[in-house]
């Protein structure tokens, strides 16, 4: 018996080694498909990007001339007539027109197209809309060999146009006559100090938003409020770009974020007083906020330009790079994690139309260099002056001992897409919130926004982020080495 079966058992076995061949070999080919797709699809994003981008240029050179026209036509015609003015405002506000896609996140066309001629005074009346610039600041400089216009935007609406390792500072055109307060909820301290803060911008004779919850505090406490401004539905946020000059926060970092994901296009600048925990980004105190208010509404300003991500998912199931969800703006971080599943995150990285690496993990980190100091650094990377232009690759628990993190430009775009070999599902959540599924074959793809969140600073941007990084993180805090002890002679 046992030299009948012995024959068939290395039978089997043969057949069971060609067998797991040809299974590698498959497996094989199908990641290199994977990764050609992937790497095909990033590629015709980038192409697309680019043509964009080239169509955005000319299109502003040819806006630029009509402004020219227009500005000239405006000293010859003289508009009398209030019904034709009423007409020409109700023509040039449609709200479907506003934003693209339920997040409403505003594109440079649909932006441009509703730039309202500069001789229509109307629609000014009603916005009041505060014009400023900006421009490079060098201290101690008094000259303006180092002072250059990088955005003047008649409406106030800011865009990135080049970097500079200088200081940015901003400097009003004409004042500020509206702002925006927006408070960190279910905090007693929180309400006192915004009561007295609506109270004396209204003595300054400045108009005042806030939000409907606020406003139902307000007037409960008082119908003194009753001239406190707010929205009632999704569309009047959309809107608020247009009538706010300044945005005022009442809380901790929690509440900039907030702030910043009100605004799906151009922010306005925003002052965050401090009344969180570690307040990474908001270095003004509450405490003193009457001189902090003043000296910001004469201006000029220090401010720090916060850039965003801007992210969208690509499912498997789409049949073309341009069949995409909605996209998102982050100004911390994304991040692509394992959720509930005991397996490994396997995670395909592309950047542009290079492949960067798998990520075989707990996740992956996508942060900004404002969130260098939250999640990322928890995860061990290096924490970035929110002024560098960069976008931090950080891995969260790699199965690796040579998986550092990264910090790549911010003209590059990034493709995580989730292997198809993938033993499970991974989750994506932005800033903490919209947690979604991706399933094997899904692909989040991330680049810099061309948006910036402006926020003031109380010095200059270095000195409030060493200041932040010392008093909230107590970085590099230990005792002098004393000075008794050998000494060479």
């Amino acid at each position: 018996m046992e030299m009948i079966q012995q024959p068939l058992v290395e039978g089997i076995d043969d057949h069971l080694v060609e067998f797991s061949e040809a299974m590698r070999t498959v497996g094989k080919a199908l990641r290199r498909a994977a990764e050609g797709k992937a790497s095909a699809q990033a590629e015709a994003s980038e192409w697309k990007r680019k043509y964009e981008l080239e169509r955005e240029r000319n299109l502003q050179l040819e806006n630029k001339g009509l402004r020219h026209e227009q500005h000239s036509n405006c000293t010859v015609k003289n508009v009398d007539n209030s019904a034709h003015k009423l007409k020409l405002l109700s023509e040039t506000e449609e709200p479907s027109q506003l934003f693209c896609g339920k997040t409403g996140i505003y594109s440079h066309e649909v932006l441009r197209d509703r730039e309202h001629n500069a001789c229509s005074n109307v629609h000014s009346k009603l916005i009041r809309k505060a014009s400023f610039k900006l421009h490079w600041y060098c201290k101690g400089e008094k000259n303006d060999q180092h002072k250059h216009d990088i955005v003047s935007f008649e409406k106030g609406n800011i865009t990135t146009a080049e970097r500079s390792s200088k200081q940015i500072c901003l400097k009003w055109e004409s004042p500020p006559q509206t702002v925006l307060i927006l408070t960190k909820p279910n905090s007693t301290s929180v309400k006192i100090i915004c009561a007295e803060m609506v109270r004396w911008l209204k003595e300054n004779n400045l108009n005042i938003y806030v939000e409907p919850r606020v406003r139902t505090e307000l007037v409960t406490e008082s119908s003194y409020y009753n001239f406190v401004q707010t929205w009632k539905d999704d569309n009047g946020i959309l809107l608020l770009h247009e009538k706010v000059d300044l945005v005022v926060t009442l809380g901790g970092d929690g509440t900039v974020l907030w702030a910043a994901s009100m605004f799906k296009g151009p922010v306005p600048p925003i002052v965050p007083f401090s009344l969180g925990s570690l307040g990474f980004m908001t270095p003004f105190h509450s405490e003193q906020y009457k001189e902090c208010l003043k000296s910001i509404l004469q201006g000029p300003i220090s401010i720090t330009l916060r850039h965003r991500l801007q992210c969208h998912v690509i499912r498997e199931s789409a049949k073309t790079e341009y069949e995409t969800e909605e996209p998102i703006l982050v100004l911390n971080e994304v991040t692509i994690d394992r959720g509930i599943s005991a397996f490994l995150t396997n995670l395909e990285c592309y950047s542009d139309n290079s492949f960067v690496t798998c990520v075989q993990g707990d996740g992956l980190i996508l942060s900004t260099t404002s969130g260098s100091t939250a999640y990322s650094l928890a995860a061990g990377g290096s924490m970035v002056h929110p002024q560098v232009p960069g976008i931090l690759f950080t891995p969260i628990c790699p199965h690796s001992l040579s998986f550092r993190p990264l910090i790549l430009p911010e003209y590059v775009t990034l493709r995580i897409q989730v292997a198809l070999s993938s033993r499970g599902p991974a989750w994506v959540s932005f800033d903490g919130k919209g947690r979604n599924q991706l399933g094997p074959g899904d692909a989040l793809v991330c680049s810099m926004s061309i948006w910036p969140v402006p926020t003031a600073c109380r010095g200059d941007s270095t000195n409030d982020f060493l200041r932040s990084i010392h008093e909230g993180l107590h970085w590099n805090l230990r005792k002098t080495q004393s000075s008794d002890g050998p000494r060479d002679s």
